[in-house]
């Protein structure tokens, strides 16, 4: 089963090309120190990468066992 990951946007995205901020906007990132929680897959993480400069990720425990 596939983990989780704790994003929190930490730069903001002013001034910022218009590819990252849509990607910050898919994974539900919109405001500064907002953190969402989002499945450990290749396609996100491939988005944390792509604007890694603006935010920080961390791993989680998937406690819904």
């Amino acid at each position: 089963m596939a983990g989780m990951l704790k994003v929190t946007l930490v730069r903001s995205m002013i001034g910022r090309p218009e590819k990252h901020r849509k990607i910050l906007r898919g994974m539900g990132l919109t405001k500064l120190n907002r953190t969402v929680v989002l499945q450990d897959t290749p396609a996100i993480r491939g988005m944390i990468e792509a604007v890694s400069h603006l935010v920080h990720s961390e791993e989680t425990v998937d406690e819904t066992t």
